[in-house]
Order: C-alpha cells, then structure tokens, then sequence
C-alpha cells in the first residue's frame, strides 16, 4: 500500500482463504473458509509499524490483525487465536509471561534444492566444519552480517538478551527478553524477516527449516512460560516462601494433557520430524523435569521469581503465534481443570506410553483431528482449515520420491 493510503485510513482487505493457503500456494476446498470467500480487513497495529532500516528504498511494515468485516477478530488468523488466549488469562486476573529462544542457520547461497546446504567460506578459505559450538572465534567471516542484524534490531526496537554459536555447522541462536506473549510473537515473527532480508543483502542465506542438514542438531524454537498475577506482577508459579504452587503443578499438567493433541501445532512440517526423531536436545515427549533436556517440559534452574515452564517441542520452523497461543492455552487448561502432572524425570529415562507424542505429520494431524479439546479451544473452524491446508502439504511431499529411495531401495530385488 503507498504511504499516502496508509496514511489517509485506506481500509485494506483480504481474501479470508488466504489465511489457510498452504505453503506451496494452493488452497484446501473453499468450505474450509466460506465458500464465498469474502474479505477480511487487515488492521494495522499501531504499536508495529515499522520502517525498514535494510531497505535503499523508504518503506515500512505494518503487523496486521486480519478481522471480519464485522469488527470481530478472524477465528483463521493466529494472530487473533493468541489474542484470545491471553484475554482467556486475564478474565482470571492473570497474564502469562513468555520468552523464545530461536536456533537458525547461516549457509551460502543453494540455487540446487536438490543439493545440501554448505556453510558459508570462512575468512581463511575454508568452510565451518562443526567445531564452532560457542566460539568467540570470527573465522567464519560473518561478522558484518551480524553487526547489520544487531543494528536493525535497535532500528525496530527488538531487545536481544544473548546471542550465541550454537552445536549445528554454522547453526546460531538468539535469546529475545520475555515479556507479553503477543509483543514476544511479533517480535519473533519481525527477527525472522529481519535475518532473511539482511542475509540477502550479505549474499547469505538463513534458513529457519526445523532440520536442514543430516547428522546435525536441528532446529529449535524453545517457549519459556510463568504466569503472574494481572496488579501485582506476583509470580503464581511460586509461593511466598519461594516453593513451587500447585498453579505451577496444574499448569504442568495442562502441558502434559495437551501436548501429543497440539503436536501439529508446534511441528507444523513434515522435517519437523526429522529433528524430533533425534531425541537429544529435541524431545519428542511430554515428560518433565527439573533442567534435564532430554524432557519435552524442562523447569530451568532460577530463583523463586522467575520460575518458568520451558516447553522444548516447538521448531524454528513453528508459527509464533500458534505456537505460544497452543502452549499458554494447555497451561491455562490444566489451572482451570486443576490437573495434577506426572512425577518428575531425572536422568536417562524411557518415555511412558502415556507421554509419547506423535513421530509424523501424518499421526500429528490424526491425532489433531480427533481432538475434541483442540476445537474447544481454538475452534472447529480454525482446527479444521488448518488440518486441510497441512494435508495438502503432506500430500504435495509424498508426490516426490526422495534421494535415499533412489539410491538405497532401487537395486532391491
């Protein structure tokens, strides 16, 4: 839209089938989301209107609510599921907290999908061979990438606590300042866009895959969650003697109840799984623990005050805006319905039946699909359009016959 449009109050519209269109491009049966297709109305909010500080060209981003035409918010936009969530808390006097930790990777330019991606050339000839995990060291030549990254961050006003070299060849990792979960999922979604526009400009290219590259840790989008009170800003997760609260226990129990039901949620691609398989720093369950990460809820070590619930099943491939909507919904599902979780895992341990979780795409959203409490808290309309936009994508990857078949199963007899 021009400026001047923007400006003068120029009501901009969609179409609401956008908002399931699938990542190829195409769309599931219009009944997914009226047959009439009708428009929505994209209403910008004016605390992220942004100027974009990589662009030659002045232009700016303007993060929209997308609404129905009669005022209320969209049940497809994600956006607007999160929005509920967090009203949901606050009807009890409550507001969560929440933090993302987003992994991702830096690599040379991939013209061939059909060849691997590399790292790009390092400073002395030679590219990253996966012994940089937590280096000081600059030798892979990326610093002026990141010195432009730290700077449109101040531009757009998006705090970083700490930044890091993480365990994958050329894989790093930012920490973003908790705070409100609908700021921290505009926040995220805008650093995203923000590493990809930059990498451009830098002839790289970031790649936010859950797990891009074989025998190499994927991709995470970690969620730390609290909840305080709305006046005080009091921690519920901790008592005045600094111990944990049976809030805390249910809201480990709504996690647990709702969790396998969410899966599709948080791993929303077919190489979601591919990093979930590996369970190493990627659990693929819902058990929990105090500080092991081999847990799919893991309690970190802190003070009474900032006592939080980390859920380590989202990619950096998930939505945001589902992803935090999905997780705070479970944790207020088990304070209101007082769910009491299972014990606490410590060590090596095997997984129960009971909190395994889906493996596939496909399981995620059959399991999806049967959730009654999946559509009693985010809708059947919005439950339903999203299984048949993810459909079709699954459809789409099993039209492709893989390198590996090729290479191992077409000499079998």
């Amino acid at each position: 839209m021009t400026a001047e449009g923007f400006l003068e109050g120029r009501r901009l519209q969609l179409a609401r089938g956008v908002l399931l269109q699938c990542i190829m491009g195409g769309y599931p049966p219009a009944r997914f989301y009226g047959s009439d297709d009708g428009d929505l109305a994209l209403v910008a909010d004016p605390k992220q209107i942004h100027r974009l500080p990589w662009s030659k060209q002045p232009r700016a981003l303007a993060i929209c609510d997308a609404d129905e035409l009669t005022g209320e918010s969209s049940r497809l936009s994600t956006r607007g599921q999160l929005k509920a969530v967090v009203a949901r808390y606050a009807a009890l006097g409550l507001a969560p907290v929440v933090a993302t930790e987003l992994e991702f990777f830096v690599f040379a330019p991939n013209p061939d999908p059909t060849q691997p991606f590399q790292p790009p050339m390092g400073l002395d000839g030679r590219r990253e061979d996966g012994h940089s995990a937590f280096s000081v060291s600059s030798n892979n030549g990326l610093r002026p990438f990141f010195s432009e990254v730290y700077a449109c961050m101040a531009v757009l006003g998006l705090p970083r606590d700490t930044f890091m070299h993480e365990m994958g060849v050329s894989q790093f990792e930012i920490n973003l300042l908790h705070g409100d979960p609908l700021l921290l999922a505009d926040q995220t979604f805008l650093f995203k866009h923000l590493l990809k526009e930059v990498a451009l400009k830098h002839g790289l290219t970031v790649v936010c895959m859950a797990k891009p590259l074989a025998h190499t840790p994927g991709s995470s989008m970690h969620i730390h969650q609290s909840v305080v009170e709305a006046g005080s800003g009091r921690n519920v997760f901790s008592d005045d003697a600094g111990e944990p609260t049976a809030a805390f226990r249910h809201f480990i129990g709504g996690q647990q109840a709702c969790l396998a039901d969410f899966t599709a949620l948080f791993a929303p691609n077919v190489n979601s799984y591919q990093r979930l398989c590996h369970p190493f720093a990627s659990p693929n369950n819902a058990c929990w623990s105090h500080d092991n990460r081999s847990a799919g809820l893991r309690i970190p070590a802190s003070s009474p005050v900032a006592r939080r619930v980390e859920n380590r099943l989202p990619g950096a491939d998930a939505n945001p805006y589902l992803a935090i909507a999905a997780s705070l919904a479970a944790g207020l599902y088990g304070i209101e319905h007082r769910l009491e979780p299972s014990a606490a895992i410590q060590g090596e341990f095997e997984v129960p039946d009971n909190l395994s979780l889906p493996c596939t795409l496909h399981a995620a959203l059959e399991r999806l699909k049967r959730s009654h409490l999946a559509k009693e808290l985010f809708g059947t309309e919005f439950i339903e359009g999203y299984i048949a936009s993810k459909t079709l994508e699954l459809t789409s990857f099993f039209d492709e016959i893989t390198p590996w078949e090729r290479r191992v199963l077409a000499a079998q007899a």
